[in-house]
């Protein structure tokens, strides 16, 4: 896999407005350790602090928050969580977790990145976790603003928790190709918040999901909202669910899909939103989380969502600091250790079409064993 070299990746983003909430927070109440739990010290205490886009984003924060409170849960131990109202808010609650003698401690998303690196370097007796980020902050920005790191972490105390979401995106795309083709509208689209790695891996796999249907099949399903090739496409400018982001999913309707992909956070509401006022039997794929079991209200038109397993990497990082095991060595989530993968399609499982959960498994195993290469210039 090549390494890029804009490896900032992505920490769903919300609404504004300072909210520093360290003593409250929801933080996971102490439990007595399950059967099996290693043996912690009496100081070892996990902690966690969101990007802006807050706990209850019904993504990216969130996953992270229940990983952390399951490994607490079974440790028996408290869980300091944090949520960031905006980006002010995270050095001064990377500050205050110290101050309560966190020994771990997990940052949510890119945007945390130059805090959390500070901080871990004022504090190298202090073990650091970061999602989606290498943390090697270079200070340097490409021709669109976004920073540009080197691939290599600026503090020896911090674990990066990356994904190669690519490889399962790309599975979305091929099941959307196959359903759009068998409804006879052949058009699926897609469009993101901002156009940073973590979101354009995903948007990277979807097209060349498509693409790999239409070699397979000889069908001619269109893709819009992303241009692989000269990585352009549509975004909103965040991750807000506003009119803009609602707006910029009525575009890539406009062009007559049936299957449109958001990539970044909360603004699956505004596809939502919009594919309800146009009446039409478009269906979506969620990003990160299961939007099927995380956004209810949605559900009848959730088609799959393209996972990553934050929650089970912030478990396994607990786990390991817990025990005594940490490790700084990257974690990369793929199909072969589950780190990412499909959701199940839930109600629209019965309506597939015949032989697609075959060939999906098939695809599935030529990634994993290697015989079919999947990759973006984002992947980690």
């Amino acid at each position: 896999m090549t390494i890029s070299t804009t490896k900032k990746l992505l920490g769903v983003t919300a609404a504004a407005g300072l909210f520093v909430a360290l003593a409250g927070c929801g933080a996971a109440p102490e439990s007595t350790p399950t059967s099996g739990a290693p043996e912690v010290d009496a100081d070892f205490k996990p902690c966690i602090v969101s990007d802006d886009g807050g706990w209850n984003d019904k993504s990216f924060n969130q996953s992270a928050k229940a990983g952390i409170e399951r490994a607490a849960a079974e440790l028996g131990v408290e869980a300091g969580e944090v949520e960031s109202g905006s980006a002010n808010d995270y050095a001064p609650n990377l500050d205050n977790l110290v101050a309560e003698g966190c020994t771990l401690i997990i940052s949510v998303g890119f945007k945390l990145s130059p805090d959390t690196v500070a901080s871990a370097l004022a504090n190298p007796d202090i073990n650091y976790a970061i999602i989606d980020d290498w943390a090697d902050n270079t200070g340097a920005e490409d021709d669109d603003g976004n920073p540009i790191g080197d691939g290599t972490t600026d503090a020896p105390n911090i674990k990066p928790l990356l994904f190669d979401t690519v490889q399962a995106a790309y599975l979305g795309g091929y099941a959307s190709a196959a359903w759009s083709a068998a409804s006879g509208v052949n058009k699926v689209g897609t469009f993101g918040g901002i156009p940073i790695p973590p979101v354009t891996i995903f948007m990277d796999g979807f097209v060349d999901g498509v693409d790999k249907y239409n070699e397979d099949k000889g069908a001619s399903v269109q893709t819009f909202g992303w241009d692989v090739a000269a990585q352009e496409g549509a975004f909103t400018g965040g991750f807000a669910p506003n009119d803009t982001a609602k707006q910029t999913a009525q575009g890539i309707l406009d062009q007559g899909v049936d299957v449109i992909l958001p990539v970044g956070g909360p603004i699956f509401q505004s596809a939502a939103a919009a594919i309800t006022d146009s009446g039409e039997d478009t269906v979506l794929l969620g990003v990160d989380a299961d939007l099927y079991e995380t956004a209810p209200e949605i559900a009848p038109m959730v088609f799959v969502s393209i996972l990553k397993n934050i929650d089970n990497a912030v478990y396994d990082a607990v786990m390991s600091a817990a025990s005594g095991d940490f490790d700084v060595t990257p974690y990369v989530g793929t199909l072969e250790n589950e780190g990412v993968g499909l959701s199940s399609f839930h109600d629209f499982e019965s309506q597939l079409p015949d032989g697609l959960l075959d060939e999906l498994d098939a695809l599935r195993a030529a990634i994993i064993d290697g015989s079919l290469e999947v990759t973006s210039p984002s992947s980690p």
